[in-house]
């Protein structure tokens, strides 16, 4: 299978053709690199956290308005930046300041009921951050075709038990093991925790062949939208986890 047809990510903003009419025709500082990427991201970052420092500070249950336009406008911008990569320069960080209101809210309410859970998750989100990174870039781990598409594949199925436990939830009902604490519920959500971690190797391959085939430089804000997507999905996962152990104590 040629490399440009591969599934890049289980991310649904890094798809398989993303890069396969780049070529050689840009130069110079007009091409994504990864300095860039990096830089970009670090950027990013930091207004989610900004942003979530506002609603982290409110009195739990004050914050709930600002949560859902987090969450409802974080999801209109990822839209617009999948379907508009050229303007993800504009898009990318208001998807990360609306993200970082939502993040911040949902946070307080999991560190009100679990005192410490929050600095646990953020620790365990960033450490999986750079863990995977050092096995990328040392080739322990590498994105083979095998990889992408057990990734994708395990990817879409947690997806679709989602969706599937979202309907249910307007019905009174739903898939409990998704939310209860019960052993299976915990191997679920340790199983979800891993899928998610292991899209970050999947990202990084992304960034790096977009940077090799010359991609133009709006896509290192698009890379860079891509890699927030999987870390505030890891860390909610985490967050979740860490959740259902702690109250089993």
């Amino acid at each position: 299978m040629n490399r440009h047809l591969s599934f890049r990510s289980g991310n649904p903003a890094l798809r398989a053709n993303t890069f396969k009419n780049y070529g050689a025709s840009l130069s110079g500082s007009k091409i994504m690199t990864i300095d860039g990427t990096v830089n970009k991201t670090a950027i990013s970052l930091l207004l989610v956290m900004v942003s979530a420092s506002w609603t982290w500070q409110m009195p739990a249950g004050e914050s709930t308005g600002l949560m859902i336009l987090g969450g409802i406008g974080g999801f209109i911008a990822a839209i617009v930046t999948i379907f508009n990569k050229k303007n993800a320069q504009y898009s990318v960080p208001i998807y990360a300041i609306l993200q970082g209101l939502f993040l911040g809210g949902i946070s307080k309410i999991f560190e009100v009921q679990y005192p410490g859970i929050v600095n646990q998750a953020v620790f365990l989100t960033f450490g999986t951050l750079g863990a995977l990174l050092l096995a990328y870039k040392s080739g322990v781990i590498k994105a083979t075709e095998n990889f992408k598409l057990g990734v994708f594949a395990a990817t879409g199925g947690i997806a679709f038990l989602y969706l599937i436990s979202f309907v249910m939830s307007f019905f009174g009902s739903g898939i409990g093991f998704i939310h209860n604490n019960s052993t299976f519920g915990i191997l679920f959500s340790f199983g979800v925790v891993i899928i998610a971690a292991l899209n970050l190797v999947l990202d990084f391959d992304f960034i790096e062949e977009g940077a090799e085939k010359g991609a133009p430089k709006y896509m290192e804000w698009y890379a860079t939208f891509g890699l927030l997507v999987t870390l505030i999905w890891l860390y909610l996962e985490i967050l979740r986890l860490l959740a259902k152990l702690k109250s089993r104590r």
